[in-house]
């Protein structure tokens, strides 16, 4: 996909080419620059588009969607992203993040978590200030720390609770939770502590069904009217184990999606010339053929989103991916798949990478005239990245690829 960067809004020129992290939010449909003293401050009535450089050649992009932002600015966070992608290279893996039901892989940018506040630009709101706390309740499960609604009801057994309040933090543990989630819920309090009350808060710890008669527990039942017995936690739509759903591949022309008539999913199906929807239930995956346009690219991207819409799965995982830079999970949707994939590289895009990596003083030789790159199969690296050897905090990542490798493509 050959792209002039008159295509592509002028906030993301000369994005990428210093490592660390870029954040853009969402203003009045344009991308704009958030400073690195407020990365992970998130709010939410906005949408950002955030991205990471740590080397060349393969990125992850993230959209993150506040709970109150609205439908036009959470598509024009989407198409964005595709015009970000194309000035990285176009070989980016592109994630959809839904507050409150972000992927693992994006909170583990982000230390101890992140916490949304209330308010927004595009939504005409006005940003909290730091003086006017509120008390606020959030719940905490793994790395999603979720703001919840002030009440006793909110509780529960088997839950971890933090209740913000102006002079003190409360730690509610569960007498169901473990004692992982305890010590990681700690880590929530101290970022709270250090973030809202500059460090000079109180902290307790309630133990939930040890009715001790100390000045904190008193205290934190106060602010719910005083201690009563809590209810059994109902099962909830995100508590429901999510069944077999069969696969769907869509092609997308002009912007329709219409569904591939096929017995079974193979590689074969997939032309370098077309985009298409590969519709799983929970997660939605867009392939974009390597020769396709950037309209095509936002078009297919939009047909995936009013496809989540129109069946009521706003929390459906969006995943946009490039022809010859499939995730093992998108290949594992597959009956079959071909263990190694030629992708076609262009001089043009040759000479740009070179380029690129001569900037950061890497030796290119012979890379211009370098064969196709072969990419085999990767063992399957979960969400979290626990399984690298080597971990980046980022909303970007791209792999380093030595000149030694480069010289073997």
């Amino acid at each position: 996909m050959a792209v002039s960067m008159r295509d592509l809004d002028p906030a993301f020129q000369g994005a990428g080419q210093k490592a660390g992290t870029e954040i853009w939010r969402i203003e009045n449909f344009r991308p704009v620059p958030v400073t690195k003293s407020s990365h992970g401050k998130f709010f939410t009535g906005d949408s950002y588009t955030t991205a990471l450089k740590s080397g060349a050649l393969r990125h992850d992009i993230h959209y993150w969607l506040g709970k109150d932002t609205s439908q036009d600015e959470a598509g024009a966070a989407a198409v964005k992203t595709v015009e970000l992608d194309a000035a990285l290279g176009g070989r980016a893996v592109q994630y959809r993040e839904i507050q409150g039901h972000e992927t693992e892989k994006f909170l583990s940018y982000f230390k101890p978590c992140i916490i949304p506040q209330e308010g927004g630009v595009a939504s005409g709101f006005k940003h909290v200030q730091e003086e006017e706390h509120k008390i606020r309740l959030f719940v905490c499960r793994g790395k999603h720390v979720v703001h919840v609604p002030f009440a006793r009801s909110s509780l529960n057994h088997d839950d971890i609770f933090i209740l913000d309040t102006k002079s003190k933090i409360f730690q509610f543990n569960g007498s169901n939770s473990s004692i992982q989630e305890r010590a990681k819920t700690l880590e929530v309090v101290q970022y709270i502590k250090d973030t809202y009350h500059d460090g000079k808060c109180e902290v307790a710890a309630i133990e939930d069904g040890k009715l001790m008669a100390d000045a904190d527990t008193g205290e934190f039942w106060g602010f719910f009217g005083g201690f009563a017995p809590l209810p059994r936690k109902t099962a909830s739509d995100e508590d429901k184990p999510v069944g077999s759903y069969p696969a769907k591949l869509l092609s997308v022309e002009k912007g329709q999606a219409k569904p591939v008539e096929t017995d079974s999913l193979t590689r074969e199906l997939l032309d370098t010339n077309k985009c298409y929807v590969l519709d799983c239930g929970f997660e939605v995956f867009v392939w974009m053929g390597r020769n396709t346009s950037l309209d095509e690219r936002k078009s297919a991207s939009g047909a995936a989103e009013e496809l989540i819409r129109g069946s009521d799965r706003p929390k459906s995982q969006i995943i946009r991916i490039i022809e010859g830079f499939e995730t093992v999970l998108f290949k594992s949707k597959f009956e079959f798949w071909p263990q190694t994939t030629n992708v076609a590289v262009t001089e043009d895009g040759r000479s740009k990478v070179a380029a690129l990596l001569r900037r950061q003083g890497l030796n290119v030789k012979g890379l211009a005239k370098a064969a196709p790159v072969k990419e085999e199969p990767q063992p399957y690296i979960d969400c979290t990245g626990n399984l690298q050897k080597k971990r980046y905090l980022m909303v970007v990542r791209l792999k380093i690829y030595c000149h030694s490798k480069l010289s073997k493509s």
